[in-house]
C-alpha cells in the first residue's frame, strides 16, 4: 500500500506524533523506564517509511525524545503538532493523569475544529493506541468520543495493549501484527483525513483535553445576533440565517455558524455546551440565567436596536459570571463602517460585560477578528467564567429535617414545674418535640 507522501523534504513537517505519558525513573542510575516506547515508535516509522514514498530522511513521526539537548522543547512540540497529518495518542492509566499529554491532545483536536469549520467536512485524524489497556469508565471524554475498534488490531492487543506485546516473547507475532495495522491505519488517515497546518500553540496558555476529575463541567454559550428576516436596513444578508444561532459571521472563510465551532472547540478541553439564542421576542428577556459558566457571543448589529439593547443591559446587569465575545470579520466592508458607531453603543448597554476581567476577556470583548483568534482567546475566557460563577452564583443547600427545638425551664420555675410528665405524654402547654416550638 504505497501513498504518496506528496513530496515532502527533509524539513517538512512529521507524518505522524507519538503522544506518551513518561514513566518515572526511579534512580538515575536504572535503565531508561520508556525505552520499549521508544522501540515502538521506530517500529512505526520503518512500516510508514515502506507504505509511502518519503524520502530516506524525511522525518516520519515525532516524539520528544528525539529533541536534541539545548533545543526548544516547547517550540519544537508546538511546531510538530501544528504540522503533523496524525495524532497518536498512546492510551494508558498514567497517560490520562498527564497534564503535558491533555495539552498535546487539546493543541492537535483545535486543528480538527478549524478544518470543519473552514470545510464543513469533519476530520477524524487522532489514531489512538493502547500502550496498556484503560478501563472505559476511566477514559476522558475527549477518548470516548474517538470511533476506533482496538480489536481490528488483534485479539491479544486488545486485551494486553502493546507494552504486554513487546515485553512478552510468546506474543511476538501479535506485536509484529498490531504494529503492521496501526501504522497502515495512520497512512490511512493521513491520507483521507488531512488536517490544514494550524499556528503553534503557546504551551504556557492552553489547556488539557482531560479536564478535571469533579464531574461533567457544563458551558452555556447564548447568541445575540440578528436573523436574515429581521436585519438592519441595507445590512448584508449573508452573514445570517433564520436563527440567531445560525449567525456566520467569518463566511465565506468559514462554513459554520460561529457558536457551532465554539462548541466544539469547548468540547476539545472538556466541557459540554450548550447553545441557546438571546431572542429578540416582545416581553422575553432570553433564556433563563444558566446554571454554570456562560460566554455571551455578541454581534454588534444587534446594539442599533433599542428592544436589543435593553436585553443586553438586562443580561449585563444580573449576571457579573457572563464573558462577552465580539465576532467581528475585518473583510466585512458595511460592520467595518459603522464600527465605531456600534462599538459605543454596545459599551453603553453592557459596561461591565465589556470592560471586565483580564486581559484575554476584555480582548475577547473589543473584538475577535477570525477562527484562529476564538480558538486561542475562548478557553481562558471559559474559565474567567467559571471562577466567575463560582464566586457570584446563588448557592442552594439541599433540603434537609428541621432540626429538633428543646425548651430551656426558665430559672424561676418551680421544682415541681420540672418533674418529668409520664412516658408518651409531653407536659401540659408545651408542644411534642415532633413540632416546631415557633
Amino acid at each position: 500500500m504505497l501513498i504518496s507522501g506528496q513530496g515532502r523534504g527533509h524539513d517538512a513537517a512529521p507524518y505522524f506524533f507519538l503522544s506518551y505519558a513518561h514513566t518515572p525513573r526511579p534512580e538515575s542510575n536504572v535503565p531508561d523506564p520508556d525505552l520499549w516506547v521508544g522501540r515502538l515508535y521506530q517500529d512505526l516509522c520503518d512500516h510508514v517509511l515502506a507504505m509511502t514514498d518519503l524520502g530516506a530522511g524525511a522525518p516520519v513521526g515525532f516524539m520528544d525524545r528525539d529533541i536534541r539537548s539545548g533545543e526548544g522543547w516547547s517550540e519544537r512540540l508546538a511546531d510538530s503538532l501544528a504540522t503533523c497529518r496524525v495524532f497518536v495518542p498512546l492510551f494508558s492509566p498514567r497517560y490520562f493523569g498527564s497534564v503535558q499529554c491533555g495539552k498535546e491532545w487539546y493543541a492537535f483536536a483545535q486543528r480538527e475544529v478549524q478544518e470543519h469549520a473552514r470545510s464543513n467536512r469533519v476530520s477524524e485524524a487522532i489514531v489512538p493506541a493502547l500502550w496498556v489497556p484503560v478501563p472505559p469508565n476511566r477514559l476522558p471524554n475527549a477518548a470516548e468520543r474517538l470511533q476506533f475498534n482496538h480489536n481490528a488490531l488483534g485479539d491479544a492487543y486488545a486485551t494486553e495493549g502493546l507494552y504486554g506485546l513487546i515485553k512478552l516473547t510468546m506474543f511476538r507475532s501479535a506485536y509484529e501484527l498490531a504494529v503492521y495495522e496501526l501504522a497502515k491505519r495512520i497512512v490511512k488517515v493521513a491520507q483521507s483525513g488531512a488536517v490544514s497546518p494550524g499556528a503553534p500553540v503557546d504551551y504556557r496558555r492552553i489547556p488539557s483535553a482531560f479536564g478535571e476529575a469533579r464531574g461533567p463541567r457544563t458551558l452555556r454559550i447564548t447568541v445575540a445576533a440578528c436573523v436574515r428576516d429581521r436585519l438592519p436596513q441595507g445590512r448584508s444578508a449573508a452573514y445570517y440565517g433564520e436563527r440567531a444561532a445560525d449567525w456566520n459571521p467569518f463566511h465565506p472563510s468559514s462554513s459554520r455558524p460561529l457558536a457551532a465551532v465554539a462548541a466544539d472547540l469547548a468540547r476539545t478541553f472538556d466541557y459540554e455546551p450548550t447553545v441557546a439564542s438571546l431572542d429578540d421576542d416582545a416581553g422575553s428577556a432570553g433564556p433563563a440565567a444558566p446554571g454554570g459558566p456562560e460566554i455571551l457571543i455578541v454581534d454588534r448589529w444587534t446594539a442599533g436596536d433599542p428592544r436589543w439593547r435593553a436585553r443586553l443591559a438586562a443580561l449585563d446587569a444580573t449576571r457579573p459570571w457572563t464573558a462577552v465575545v465580539v465576532a467581528w470579520n475585518r473583510d466585512d466592508a458595511q460592520s467595518n463602517d459603522a464600527e465605531g458607531e456600534l462599538t459605543s453603543l454596545l459599551e453603553q448597554a453592557m459596561p461591565h460585560g465589556t470592560g471586565q476581567g483580564p486581559p484575554a476577556c476584555r480582548t475577547a470583548a473589543r473584538g475577535v477578528h477570525s477562527l484562529e483568534s476564538l480558538t486561542d482567546i475562548l478557553p481562558q475566557v471559559v474559565e474567567w467564567s467559571a471562577a466567575q460563577y463560582l464566586k457570584h452564583a446563588p448557592a442552594y443547600p439541599p433540603d434537609a429535617p428541621r432540626a429538633k427545638r428543646f425548651r430551656l425551664l426558665a430559672p424561676e420555675a418551680s421544682p415541681a414545674a420540672a418533674v418529668a410528665p409520664p412516658r408518651g405524654r409531653p407536659p401540659a402547654g408545651t408542644p411534642d418535640d415532633t413540632e416546631d416550638p415557633r
